[in-house]
């Protein structure tokens, strides 16, 4: 898939709205249009990226994102998860690096 293609990286560039919870250059975080919690985000690089290996160099800006997004969303306090599905064989569905932000409730684990 190229990042012509990528809704992901529509929805970086703005050519589809999301409901932008945290932005910086690097990264967005927006809230998921199927959530499985209370509070389900997902942080994106709005370059378009696969994977991990290819995340080099975004690592603190990602990880800062999630940090601002989850106390935004004041979940942070209380706890949260971070899900990154890695693959079609871990369920990742859109191949663009992304990572979950559950929280909200309590979360059973393992996850289910």
């Amino acid at each position: 898939m190229s990042s012509a293609d990528c809704i992901f990286c529509k929805i970086a560039s703005g050519q589809i709205p999301a409901q932008k919870v945290h932005e910086s250059d690097d990264v967005i975080v927006f809230r998921d249009i199927s959530p499985k919690a209370p509070a389900h985000l997902l942080a994106i690089p709005k370059k378009h990226v696969k994977g991990l290996a290819e995340l080099r160099g975004l690592e603190p800006a990602i990880f800062e994102a999630i940090a601002q997004a989850a106390a935004s969303e004041k979940i942070a306090a209380s706890g949260f998860r971070v899900v990154l599905n890695q693959g079609a064989h871990a369920g990742q569905e859109v191949e663009h690096l992304h990572f979950h932000i559950l929280g909200g409730r309590q979360l059973s684990w393992p996850p289910g």
